[in-house]
């Protein structure tokens, strides 16, 4: 036998309470204290903190669309399938085109990849929607580029592109960009469908859905 905490209560209790004690929350306000600890419990690196960027009044802008019933646009189906759906404040709507018919012919003809071809399936729900990314970073460049040409804004942006090529820079695009629309980012080639997911969750707990 080996000697480990075996309580679910006392283990969510020891492990949000060694981020309290670890991480340095002091730029962050309440609420987006809340959605970074999420993120740092998804990943177990506190010093993530440091790569996290945010827009003033994101957690706001992001809270109120997911209590009026804003539908979540995720660029991968592992992104969905973090969500805890319990805690969605309105039996929000989760919807991942990557998989849709005809998206591998759009992205042949658009001469770019799956991920980012399905954004264009988009269009209807984007309109004070919440999207999520947590894979693609063309995906995400792709939404910016479609914003800049006069699509529907989303009440916000959770931007987690990861890897070697092209995920700094989607997201050093997102924050740069001057569109108006809140977002959260960690900067470099950190990120993942976890982390996405985790953001997402942070943002239901400070909804008024039971947890």
């Amino acid at each position: 036998m080996f000697d480990y905490l075996r309580d679910p209560k006392s283990i969510y209790e020891k492990s949000f309470s060694t981020i309290k004690a670890e991480a340095n929350f002091a730029r962050f306000d309440a609420a987006t204290e809340v959605i970074a600890t999420r993120i740092i419990h998804a990943c177990g690196m506190p010093e993530i903190l440091d790569d996290i960027v945010f827009s003033d009044g994101f957690a706001d802008a992001a809270r109120t669309a997911l209590a009026s019933g804003a539908p979540i646009l995720s660029d991968c189906e592992m992104v969905t399938h973090g969500i805890i759906r319990r805690m969605l404040p309105a039996a929000n709507a989760v919807i991942c085109t990557l998989n849709h018919e005809g998206v591998p012919e759009t992205a042949t003809k658009m001469k770019t990849t799956r991920s980012a071809a399905a954004i264009e399936l988009w269009r209807p729900h984007l309109d004070g929607a919440i999207a999520v990314f947590g894979n693609a970073p063309t995906a995400l460049f792709h939404l910016l580029e479609m914003l800049e040409a006069g699509a529907p804004k989303p009440a916000a942006i959770l931007g987690f592109p990861v890897g070697f090529v092209g995920a700094a820079e989607s997201k050093t695009a997102l924050a740069a960009s001057d569109l108006g629309i809140p977002f959260i980012t960690v900067q470099g080639r950190k990120g993942g469908s976890a982390m996405a997911a985790a953001a997402l969750n942070g943002i239901s707990s400070l909804s008024g859905a039971p947890s």
